[in-house]
């Protein structure tokens, strides 16, 4: 890992001062119980202090472009923004897939769980820059990469998943939504729920968050795309 720093420094347009902060933001669990005696921890604390530290970075910088929006509206498009898929996609940006030290199970780990294992790594790096240099050095960090992908979500009208969904259920059968957790993964501090959405007995979507809130959102969507794609007879 030492021979990749500096290239993850330049990647990332910063340049720590305690090295080993970057080192374990991309050190997985998986590698480190592999190589005991090696390295010395995780990056699954760091992912902790990331999650929180982005959502109040992304949250001032709504709160600061966004005066007129209300507090719901603020609240709907940050979760857009420090969700999973978010996360994602940020790692994926800045190319850094190839530098994560993952055990040789989690290596070949695909699909969902290699998207999982992306956006710990972006919330991990976010702790560490924010260890390493404060507030400051991880809000330059964040918005000299991303800062344009929040101004193009804030240009977007949001759409509320759930209240469309809501609208349909209503019309079509004049019942509501039926939402139930079927699946809660993660360390405490971590938590994922999976949550299904059903309508009169018929599973239509599918989605995860980190809190029932947002969960239930990213199932409503699963359901209206898919009736929207003519698949409103259920799914397995």
């Amino acid at each position: 890992m030492d021979e990749n720093i500096p290239a993850i420094e330049k990647i990332l347009g910063y340049t720590f001062l305690e090295k080993e902060l970057l080192t374990l933001a991309f050190t997985h669990r998986s590698y480190s119980n592999e190589h005991r005696g090696l390295v010395e921890g995780h990056n699954e604390r760091l992912e902790f202090l990331g999650d929180s530290v982005l959502g109040l970075m992304i949250s001032g910088y709504l709160y600061r472009h966004l005066p007129a929006q209300s507090e719901g509206h603020l609240s709907h498009l940050r979760a857009s923004l420090v969700d999973a898929e978010a996360c994602v996609r940020y790692t994926r940006q800045l190319d850094l897939e190839e530098y994560l030290l993952l055990g040789k199970g989690e290596a070949i780990n695909v699909g969902r769980g290699r998207e999982r294992l992306l956006a710990n790594l972006f919330e991990a790096i976010i702790g560490a820059i924010y260890l390493d240099g404060g507030l400051p050095a991880a809000e330059t960090f964040f918005l000299e990469h991303f800062s344009s992908a929040l101004d193009q979500a804030m240009s977007k009208p949001l759409r509320n998943w759930k209240a469309d969904l809501q609208d349909y259920a209503q019309k079509k059968t004049q019942k509501p939504p039926i939402y139930q957790v079927v699946e809660e993964e993660g360390p405490p501090h971590q938590r994922v729920f999976v949550i299904a959405v059903s309508i009169e007995n018929v599973k239509l979507g599918r989605g995860e968050g980190p809190s029932k809130k947002e969960a239930e959102q990213t199932a409503a969507e699963d359901a209206l795309r898919r009736i929207e794609k003519g698949e409103e007879d259920g799914q397995d």
